[in-house]
């Protein structure tokens, strides 16, 4: 009932927000909610199937780049450049999860570094199709195929918001089904599920598609929001930024991940207005909640409801 009570509050909370907050302050709301869809993506298969990742980007850039040469090249309907970053993603994870789903521990890290690393150098190199380092500006917002138009920020914005509450009840759905509570039983002990008869590199393989494609999801908000895509898209430090995301909010939660990119992106706003080290305070985060708070925020809230006094 609680639970239900605050999830109704947040909805309308962030229903009701843009007609309170300046333009600037409605960008950084749209950009926590973008960032939020990739931190809950990756967090299916880091804390749901036990599978880190150094390399989540890839699935995130190669989408935004989809969409971005296609709306460059004059299609304007949200459907089909939403669905085709979304196939990109997909492939690409399918690809990428042949090859590293081999390795486990620090080499599964390893390899997805090094698969997305291969893609952050194509991007990078071919300035003729991706603009090199100077990347893809001036990338129009699609013009058909949606309720409304997406061409202020308030419309951005709540299409940001049914994208997420999309994306969200995806994952819901997902990680409460027979296949969510086997890739659990999985990260816990692969082999006690190998011996009850399941497949468990099918489970972990499907896992790393669909994440695959819900972070392509947000690429393509992502370049929307910024009009621009770069190799930046597809680097170590967002791979890097999401992995800090999930473990900050709440590893094998719901909300946590999403909880965690807001702060992420909050303290990003604020630090960077004033120092241009933000990777290395991003990097002493890490290791502040490694050390004082394993299990993220939500951990600690949970951790202080089992020690108050009854």
């Amino acid at each position: 009932m609680i639970r239900a009570l605050g999830t109704t509050v947040g909805a309308l909370a962030l229903g009701l927000l843009p007609l309170a907050l300046r333009s600037y302050q409605l960008g950084l709301l749209t950009k926590m909610l973008i960032l939020a869809i990739f931190a809950m993506s990756l967090n299916l298969i880091l804390g749901y199937g036990g599978l880190p990742s150094m390399g989540h980007a890839a699935y995130f850039g190669i989408a935004g780049y989809t969409v971005a040469l296609l709306a460059r090249g004059g299609l304007t309907h949200f459907g089909l450049e939403l669905g085709a970053g979304i196939i990109a993603a997909a492939l690409t994870a399918a690809l990428f999860g042949l090859l590293a789903l081999r390795t486990q521990g620090a080499y599964l890290l390893m390899i997805t570094l090094a698969l997305a690393q291969v893609l952050w150098g194509i991007a990078f190199g071919w300035r003729s199709v991706t603009g090199g380092d100077d990347g893809l500006p001036g990338i129009p917002r699609p013009v058909t195929g949606l309720l409304w138009s997406v061409g202020d920020g308030v419309r951005f914005y709540y299409l940001v918001l049914v994208v997420f509450a999309v994306a969200m009840a995806l994952l819901w759905l997902v990680v409460r089904s027979p296949f969510g509570r086997a890739l659990v039983g999985i990260r816990e002990s692969e082999r006690r599920m190998e011996v009850l008869g399941y497949n468990t590199w099918a489970h972990k393989y499907v896992a790393f598609v669909i994440a695959g494609a819900l972070a392509g999801v947000a690429g393509i908000l992502f370049v929307y929001d910024n009009r621009f895509v770069s190799p930046a898209y597809l680097s170590v430090v967002l791979s890097a930024t999401g992995l800090i995301m999930v473990i900050l909010g709440g590893a094998g939660t719901l909300l946590g991940p999403a909880l965690g990119a807001a702060a992420i992106v909050f303290l990003e706003n604020i630090i960077s207005a004033q120092t241009q080290r933000w990777p290395l305070v991003l990097g002493l985060i890490y290791v502040v909640v490694t050390l004082f708070a394993p299990a993220g925020l939500l951990g600690l809230r949970w951790r202080r409801r089992a020690t108050r006094p009854s």
